[in-house]
């Protein structure tokens, strides 16, 4: 071994950790959850609970992580740790660094197959859950069906034993849990509107499609509550691998770095039994749609105009971004004035304070949260983000330029350059098509907007239609085209 590179972190080490990197009140315990799509925000996240739920009150609720795009490298780098990992929270006040340990197993699709399954089938496993982005639910967006045209749920359905996605990896281990009588709850932790039910409904259509009788038991008897997630984590990075190392002593290949902040609201619908998330910081509630959509509207709509905007002006980082003085004022008119306005929350939810807090945690310096990472997957993401909100104001005959001005922003990015010609990729399911109707329009703002509200995919038919909104696109495409800071000044 080189003496330079410290030994890797495992189990065997743990006796020999700083007693502020870990809590030393903790039995290993056998795994309780599968969760697919074991990506950072899980590890920064839900793991983190679970962990400290069990410290807090017990329970076998090991996690056996599931990467679902066969990424062997993820899964062999932590499980050469024994599926330790660090979380290094960065704040104003400095860094910390703890090390979790509620993660027992990581397997990799399709390679570990069989051995998922086996999990799926343990009685001792009472909960599956998901982060796996709104594209890995292979969802049709206008119907809120599997989309049958997905190559991947094309193959499940041919091959319902090999299954390579959500809905029929989902409906498989749902057939073995009826067959057995072994309850699971399915829990999705993804930036969905209404996210259980969403799922709920992917899964039954999926289902219906291969066995109709299991399709009537899972709409019966299996639990699929919604959840609100909130936790800015952004890509691991060099400095996180230094951070870890030198606060362990240890080389952690797997570090997660992420804001000091969290948030879990989950419907309290669990017949299989559930963590005590409630007793470390979870809220544990009847209804979750207020908080969710105050997070999609206000955080995630917000984080997506920041990106978009920074992209076309070659900012790097949110908190460079929202250090320009009309890029903060921009972001807390368009909470204040055209989101908030939108949203019916519990008294006991201060909007005005959940901005100011929200502005606070994109200024973070610490963190280095990309903006090319925030503005994957735009096709995805805009209806959820951006677009409800947009047709609210519509039809309540309220302005939206603001809101058209972040729909215009994500318009001008799918051509691919910066203000001053510098090229970026972009990463998105129809990036392909997007790029080419974008490059279709020749540079007219109107041509621009006329064959992108025509992707049904993104924009619904009745939005798309609207006069109104074309006009205020084609208005936010001429100002961007002037420069996108001057823009962002104007539409402050």
């Amino acid at each position: 071994m080189n003496r330079f590179t410290p030994p890797r972190l495992a189990r065997s080490v743990l006796p020999e950790l700083r007693s502020h990197l870990l809590s030393p009140a903790w039995r290993e315990p056998r795994i309780g959850i599968v969760h697919l799509g074991i990506g950072n925000f899980h590890r920064a996240h839900q793991a983190l609970f679970t962990e400290e739920a069990m410290i807090a009150a017990g329970g076998d609720w090991g996690i056996c992580g599931v990467t679902l795009q066969g990424d062997v490298a993820k899964r062999d780098a932590l499980m050469a740790q024994d599926g330790l990992y660090s979380i290094v929270e960065r704040g104003m006040e400095g860094e910390r660094v703890t090390v979790v340990r509620a993660l027992r197993e990581v397997l990799a699709m399709p390679h570990d197959r069989a051995a998922l399954f086996a999990r799926l089938a343990d009685p001792h496993v009472r909960i599956v859950s998901l982060t796996v982005t709104e594209k890995g639910y292979c969802r049709d967006a206008k119907a809120g069906d599997a989309d049958f045209g997905h190559p991947g749920v094309m193959h499940d359905l041919a091959y319902p034993e090999r299954p390579v996605t959500v809905p029929g990896i989902l409906t498989a281990a749902l057939r073995m849990r009826r067959d057995s009588g072994n309850p699971l709850t399915v829990l999705s932790c993804d930036n969905l509107a209404h996210n259980g039910a969403a799922l709920r409904r992917v899964v039954c259509s999926f289902a219906r499609a291969v066995d109709p009788g299991l399709a009537d038991w899972i709409e019966t008897h299996v639990a699929f509550p919604s959840t609100m997630v909130d936790r800015i984590v952004p890509a691991t990075t060099a400095a996180d691998l230094v951070s870890a190392r030198a606060a362990l002593g240890y080389e952690d290949r797997a570090p997660v770095a992420c804001e000091p902040f969290r948030q879990w609201v989950v419907e309290d619908h669990f017949p299989a039994g559930r963590p005590a998330w409630d007793r470390v910081g979870a809220q544990l509630v009847g209804d979750v749609t207020p908080f969710e959509l105050a997070k999609l509207r206000m955080l995630n709509a917000t984080h997506s105009t920041i990106a978009y905007l920074s992209m076309l002006a070659g900012i790097e980082t949110v908190d460079a971004a929202i250090a320009n003085p009309d890029m903060h004022r921009l972001i807390h008119a368009l909470m204040t004035s055209e989101i908030a306005p939108t949203l019916n929350v519990p008294l006991s939810f201060d909007l005005f304070a959940y901005r100011d807090a929200l502005l606070e945690r994109y200024a973070n310096p610490a963190l280095k949260h990309r903006c090319a990472q925030i503005a994957m997957d735009g096709s995805q993401k805009i209806p959820l983000r951006l677009l409800g909100t947009l047709s609210k104001r519509i039809a309540t005959r309220q302005s939206f330029s603001r809101l058209a001005f972040a729909v215009a922003a994500w318009m001008q990015f799918l051509l691919g350059r910066t203000d001053a010609g510098v090229p970026y990729e972009i990463h998105d399911p129809l990036a392909d098509r997007l790029q080419s109707l974008a490059a279709s329009a020749g540079g007219s703002p109107d041509a621009l907007v006329r064959v992108l509200l025509d992707v049904h995919e993104v924009f619904p038919t009745e939005l798309a239609r609207s006069a109104s909104l074309r006009q205020t696109l084609v208005e936010a495409l001429q100002a961007l085209r002037k420069g996108t800071l001057h823009a962002i000044a104007a539409y402050a």
